[in-house]
């Protein structure tokens, strides 16, 4: 041990072990993301943050990944060349952020085949942008009312209108059956490029986790996951949550939070939905049990924070672009704190478990 005392041979030898114990402990808990649709200038009056400005943002907030938005201004597959996607992952590791997914705005249910064609053709070149940005994941949905900027903001409202008219003409099986038929094809593609495709329980198609799970088991492909999100559940009660989440189990790989929030006067944050400029109901206590039954299934994915809604009207305009300043910030803070908590607990039935053997040996 020459140059080396006893004690530094011990204090290295202590070092290491803490290290290797670290290594071998397993992945921390649930990861929080910021999904750049937060920040692409459609919902708040301003314009949108480059890319390179949000991954700016996520690392100010204490996000520890970025979720890019498969389209302009954000994540347009045209508009990235594989050694552009390079780059910004070097970036993104530089700030010491994961880019861990990209989001596919899709809409595999047209009746018109070269529409379904042309979808495909996006999703796939999605794929491809997903796997030259390092990332494992894309977010896909089966259909998609879609937005429009009208007159100067964005609303759901014109696109919603005219999706039911378009298929009318056509039975929900049907429809079922082109989405089933596109998703295969795009899961086949993003095995090729080593994706996983995340199927979201979102509307129109979509009503909830058994609507999810079906078509998952209908491709039936290793490639084809779960993004199950708490705020698109139609029941958001304890019970709902933990049903759910029991029931896709380890296919859950992707997930999303939203809503408003405030500080309160002792430091504390809630966080609000909202519809149509109406605040429509506390989001503490559904969250708190979202990450409760997403930490009883072992999740460790991200769950990613989204402003995506028509946002209040402040003297007769549009919030700018510091409301989404203020909620990215709070909304990390907020779902940390739930992480913390929940994730530091026992599962009932571990708990109950525990209480049992307990009871046993005093016995």
């Amino acid at each position: 041990m020459t140059g080396l005392t006893r004690r530094t041979f011990v204090q290295a030898a202590a070092a290491a072990g803490v290290l290797s114990a670290a290594k071998a402990a397993p992945t921390a808990d649930v990861k929080i993301g910021l999904y750049s649709i937060t920040y692409c200038g459609v919902w708040y009056r301003g314009d949108a943050l480059t890319v390179e400005q949000v991954i700016g943002r996520a690392r100010k907030f204490g996000y520890q990944g970025v979720e890019i938005d498969g389209k302009r201004p954000h994540g347009n597959p045209l508009d990235w060349p594989k050694a552009r996607c390079q780059e910004l992952q070097r970036l993104a590791s530089g700030e010491g952020l994961e880019i861990h997914g990209v989001a596919a705005n899709n809409d595999f249910s047209n009746p018109v085949p070269e529409v379904r064609e042309a979808q495909i053709c996006f999703v796939r070149e999605l794929i491809r942008m997903t796997a030259d940005l390092g990332a494992k994941h894309l977010r896909v949905f089966l259909a998609w009312w879609g937005i429009t900027h009208h007159p100067m903001l964005a609303t759901y409202d014109i696109a919603e209108g005219y999706w039911p008219i378009v298929h009318e003409k056509f039975s929900e099986e049907e429809i079922w059956g082109w989405c089933r038929e596109s998703l295969i094809e795009c899961a086949r593609y993003a095995g090729e490029m080593g994706v996983t495709l995340a199927l979201q329980n979102h509307k129109p198609i979509i009503q909830d986790h058994h609507d999810v799970l079906r078509m998952v088991r209908e491709v039936n492909s290793p490639h084809l996951q779960v993004c199950l999100d708490a705020p698109l559940m139609p029941d958001k009660g304890a019970a709902a949550m933990r049903a759910a989440a029991q029931a896709v189990g380890s296919m859950q790989v992707m997930s999303h939070f939203g809503g408003e929030f405030d500080r309160n006067p002792d430091g504390s944050i809630t966080g609000v939905d909202r519809i149509d400029g109406v605040v429509t109901g506390e989001t503490n206590q559904y969250y708190r049990d979202f990450v409760r039954a997403m930490s009883e299934i072992g999740y460790r994915g991200y769950i990613s924070y989204e402003l995506c809604h028509q946002l209040p009207i402040v003297n007769g305009e549009t919030v700018g672009i510091e409301f989404a300043h203020k909620n990215a910030q709070l909304a990390a803070e907020f779902m940390r704190e739930i992480i913390r908590t929940e994730y530091g607990k026992k599962p009932a039935w571990q708990a109950a478990s525990t209480i049992s053997r307990n009871e046993q040996q005093r016995r």
